[in-house]
């Protein structure tokens, strides 16, 4: 077999960029997309196909989406999300810092896949992100506020932290 036909023949998975921004009493902006029900992050896709990394497309799809061109500080989290409907997912989630309030005022939605956006104190996210998004999030500011570098999730829960061990997790 040639390389070509060896690198089409492998198992393939997506990849997502999201940026974690916080205002200055540390409530966390999320975005309500037009496309599915709850709530998310700013981020989305990695166009890895275009050669984009998962840093420029948290830093792109944060343009696209709110307005706001804010460069990913550390990588905070990176999830191997998997699924019955899809191809497993990627995702990496980064420090977008504090915004100023000058900054929130800026924000300007991208009509064409988001509703609206909100600040939301930690202690409410579960409400508006259950389940591993709500567990993803959560690590990933664990990981902000001890300094300690990226964890890694397996479907939004700690490496042996009794992590799903197999597919069928719908979503």
């Amino acid at each position: 077999m040639d390389y070509t036909a060896y690198i089409a023949s492998l198992p393939k998975i997506l990849a997502s960029a999201s940026t974690v921004l916080r205002d200055r009493d540390g409530r966390i902006l999320l975005v309500e997309p037009n496309y599915r029900d709850g709530w998310t992050l700013p981020g989305g896709t990695v166009e890895s196909d275009a050669g984009e990394t998962p840093r420029e497309a948290a830093r792109r799809e944060t343009l696209e989406e709110i307005g706001l061109d804010v460069e990913p500080g550390a990588l905070l989290a990176v999830d191997w999300t998997r699924s019955d409907l899809r191809p497993p997912i990627t995702l990496h989630l980064y420090d977008g810092g504090v915004l100023s309030d000058e900054q929130l005022g800026a924000i300007r939605l991208q009509e064409e896949e988001l509703l609206s956006w909100r600040l939301v104190a930690r202690d409410e996210l579960y409400e508006l992100l259950p389940g591993r998004f709500g567990d993803r999030l959560n690590a990933a500011l664990e990981a902000l506020a001890a300094g300690a570098g990226p964890v890694e999730l397996v479907d939004g829960r700690p490496v042996g932290s009794g992590a799903a061990k197999a597919p069928g997790l719908r979503g």
